[in-house]
């Protein structure tokens, strides 16, 4: 990426990144649950098995250009995610959002390490690979994965191995700077402000290790006043919750439009 555009981006996260604060025992990652009752008007299908995982299927058809959309704690049914799914269709990709939980996102009030250790991103990834067969099968030649939270750390080890172009992690969990020295892949980075889950400091982290290499494009950007969560569980009665998000959907869709040719 041209040096010009990214110092302003990595001046900001030094700032930030010797005030934030460390996580506790809360996790940012189960806040604000969606509202499964809040869908309905989606406008792609689910198909129940694509290469083995019942999926949301929306966009583009007959392009070649495909997504991939790996959702946080919440799963595929997440209302918002399946708008954000349909905006990506919207601009000329044919996007899945696969079930990579099986019918079993966390709920409220279950044991957070229990679940996260039967639901494992790094397991999850390697266990997609049929669906990323089947997206080539069905002439997709070029495939992108969005990842947010749960997400972000698959959309990760998915871009150690070629099966994708390029990969967008927004407010993403359990990702370290090693994942960085691996990915093959160009990469962007949304995080938050207040994020406690990978904070500010993180993020200059992963940038910092980004630029030690040579030959992956990258971006990152913290995105000020917002939390873990800001791009796909946001309130949708904030205005500045809803703008920031569609902020981050514009500068996804960029970073695919960009990389994926």
């Amino acid at each position: 990426m041209a040096p010009a555009l990214l110092y302003p981006c990595l001046v900001f996260l030094a700032l930030l990144a010797g005030s934030t604060t460390t996580a506790t025992s809360h996790s940012q990652c189960i806040d604000n649950p969606p509202d499964l009752t809040a869908g309905g008007d989606e406008a792609g299908v689910v198909v129940n098995d694509l290469a083995g995982f019942k999926t949301y299927v929306t966009g583009a058809t007959h392009s070649d250009r495909a997504v991939v959309l790996a959702s946080d704690f919440y799963g595929f049914e997440a209302p918002l995610l399946r708008k954000i799914a349909d905006k990506v269709g919207e601009a000329g990709y044919y996007v899945v959002v696969p079930d990579f939980f099986n019918g079993q996102p966390y709920t409220e009030g279950a044991n957070r390490t229990e679940w996260i250790q039967a639901h494992s991103p790094v397991k999850a990834a390697q266990d997609a690979k049929p669906i990323f067969e089947a997206l080539r099968k069905n002439r997709k030649s070029v495939v992108g994965v969005g990842g947010y939270c749960w997400g972000g750390k698959f959309a990760v080890e998915v871009a150690k191995t070629s099966e994708v172009e390029a990969i967008v992690i927004s407010h993403p969990s359990a990702v370290t700077t090693d994942d960085m020295t691996e990915i093959q892949h160009p990469i962007e980075i949304l995080g938050a402000q207040n994020d406690t889950i990978t904070p500010p400091k993180l993020v200059y982290q992963l940038v910092q290790t980004l630029r030690q290499r040579s030959g992956i494009p990258y971006y990152a950007k913290i995105f000020p006043g917002v939390a873990h969560g800001f791009a796909c569980r946001y309130n949708a009665t904030n205005p500045f919750a809803v703008k920031t998000a569609e902020q981050a959907l514009a500068l996804m869709l960029d970073w695919f439009h960009k990389h994926l040719k």
